[in-house]
C-alpha cells in the first residue's frame, strides 16, 4: 500500500476510495466541480495535513486543478492552509466537525446565491410597483417570490444562531415540532 508520509493513504482503502469518488459525483449534483469535491473528501478523511503534490498524486489531478480546488474550498471555509515545521510547502486540512462544515457551506451558499436573488427580487418588486402596464399576476408573483425567499432567509438567520445541541434536537424532532405550534390541529 502507498504511504503518505507516516500514514496510510486513504485512497488505498477501498471504502475510503469509494467515499472520495462518490463525494465527487455527489458534488456535481450540487453544482460543485467533481475534482473540488474529491479534494475535500480526501482532506476530510486524511489524518494529517496534505500538501498539493500529495493531493495531485493521490487523486491523479493536475497541479492547477488542485490549486484552484483548494482555493474554492478555502473560500467556503471548510479547508484551511497549515504549515508544518521544517517544510516550506503549504499543507491543507479539512474541517471535520460536520455541523461546522454544514454551517459554513450553507452560509457561503446563502451569501453567493440567495442574498443576490433577494436583492434582485427586492429591486424588481419596487420597479413593478411603479408600473401600471405590467399584468397584475406578474407583479404579484414576483412580489410573492421576494416575500417567500426573504422569509426563508430570515428563518435561516434565526436558526443558524441556535446552539448545535438545539439544532440536533430540532432535526431529530422532525415533523413532531408542529405539535408545539399554537392552533395546530391534532391529526
Amino acid at each position: 500500500m502507498t504511504e503518505i508520509g507516516d500514514t496510510m493513504n486513504p485512497f488505498d482503502i477501498p471504502e475510503a476510495r469509494a467515499f472520495i469518488l462518490h463525494w465527487g459525483e455527489m458534488g456535481t449534483q450540487w453544482g460543485v466541480n467533481r475534482s473540488v469535491a474529491q479534494i475535500h473528501a480526501l482532506l476530510y478523511l486524511s489524518d494529517r495535513p496534505l500538501n498539493a503534490e500529495e493531493i495531485c498524486e493521490t487523486l491523479g489531478l493536475a497541479r492547477s486543478n488542485v490549486s484552484n480546488g483548494v482555493k474554492e474550498l478555502q473560500g467556503y471555509g471548510i479547508v484551511r492552509r497549515t504549515h508544518i515545521e521544517g517544510d516550506r510547502r503549504d499543507h491543507f486540512t479539512a474541517e471535520t466537525d460536520l455541523w461546522e462544515m454544514l454551517t459554513r457551506i450553507v452560509s457561503e451558499r446563502k451569501r453567493r446565491e440567495i442574498d443576490p436573488t433577494i436583492e434582485t427580487l427586492r429591486r424588481l418588486t419596487q420597479e413593478l410597483e411603479a408600473k401600471q402596464d405590467v399584468p397584475v399576476h406578474i407583479r404579484e408573483r414576483i412580489g410573492r417570490m421576494h416575500e417567500f425567499i426573504g422569509t426563508l432567509s430570515h428563518w435561516y438567520e434565526d436558526v443558524r444562531g441556535l446552539p448545535k445541541s438545539t439544532l440536533v434536537t430540532l432535526m431529530k424532532l422532525g415533523a413532531k415540532v408542529a405539535r408545539f405550534i399554537p392552533g395546530k390541529s391534532k391529526d
